[in-house]
């Protein structure tokens, strides 16, 4: 008896994932997910230079400020709760100190244009359609860093206008990086602050405007997280306890599955080898000074050896 339906995954067979591949990640807190484990698996990866994007409008606007060297000053600031913010990126780059907030934003965006020329692949997350506008300025933001809701107005992101932004955003990539690939994928997280049927509405629209761009030819392609999680794991048991996010089970599993469709098979036999590596040097011996110990220390010291002899740039 099948108690699970299944999506059919193609075996990506053009531009797959090696420990040859620079990867680059944005977007949503999903991405971080992925990114975790990619840099458990000791990839060549960054993520979030400007911290978690949830919409493809601020995504957009870090790519753009990144290609054209943006150069961030105090009028590019805000204070609020005895701190100054960026409404262009994450409160982890915030702080009580102007001239370091100014110096994380200029560093953040200097390695944004770095890793955007050099990535093989750039994966693209998108979390929501809904975003909010600042009425001082009438700029859409990318985080409202706590600052009261009245001085925001909410809205909808149309498929038109997220398609008119992930072209841009695709345009602007390849204006520096003909050659990268580009994997969008949609949030399983569900944004239920903004509302059940809003955040239906609010995915629907992510999902539509990434299939009017996407084109394999032009590498550029669309993996099915959302759809994994709404149809494989529909079930609360892969949730967390706010019912909102993937819990640990549920993001193992699409891993796994992006693992099945974009990596190639010996990126996978050394994974392999990297897990057996991590699971030694978490192992927690009863006696240290025994000779069977040293000799697992001997022995897993050998394969991290081994492994930097082909891969110079894998630390444990």
């Amino acid at each position: 008896m099948n108690l699970q339906t299944q999506l059919p995954l193609k075996k990506q067979l053009k531009n797959q994932i090696s420990y040859s591949s620079n990867i680059l990640l944005l977007g949503s807190c999903f991405s971080e997910n992925i990114g975790d484990k990619l840099n458990y698996f000791k990839f060549q990866t960054s993520q979030n230079p400007f911290g978690i994007l949830f919409h493809p409008k601020a995504i957009e606007n870090l790519v753009l400020k990144a290609i054209h060297k943006k150069k961030y000053q105090e009028k590019d600031l805000i204070y609020q709760n005895e701190r100054w913010h960026c409404f262009d990126a994450h409160s982890n780059l915030s702080s009580s100190n102007k001239i370091t907030i100014l110096n994380n934003l200029n560093s953040a965006i200097s390695s944004a244009e770095t890793k955007l020329k050099e990535a093989s692949h750039i994966i693209i997350t998108l979390g929501t359609s809904w975003v909010y506008r600042y009425i001082k300025n009438d700029e859409i933001v990318a985080n409202c860093h706590k600052i009261p809701q009245k001085k925001f107005l909410k809205e909808i992101l149309s498929v038109r206008k997220i398609t008119q932004s992930l072209e841009a955003l695709m345009a602007s990539i390849k204006s520096v990086n003909k050659n990268a690939t580009i994997l969008f994928t949609v949030s399983p997280v569900r944004h239920l602050k903004d509302g059940f049927i809003e955040n239906v509405r609010s995915k629907s629209h992510l999902i539509s405007a990434i299939h009017n761009v996407i084109n394999n030819r032009k590498n550029t392609y669309y993996f099915p997280s959302y759809e994994i999680m709404m149809d494989e794991l529909r079930d609360y048991r892969f949730y967390t306890e706010d019912m909102i996010h993937p819990n640990k089970i549920a993001i193992q599993y699409i891993w796994e599955k992006f693992i099945e469709t974009w990596f190639t098979e010996d990126a996978k036999k050394v994974m392999k080898e990297v897990e057996t590596i991590q699971k030694g040097l978490t192992h927690k011996p009863f006696n240290k000074n025994s000779e069977e110990y040293k000799k697992f220390k001997a022995n897993l010291e050998h394969k991290i050896v081994n492994l930097k002899s082909k891969f110079s740039f894998i630390n444990f």
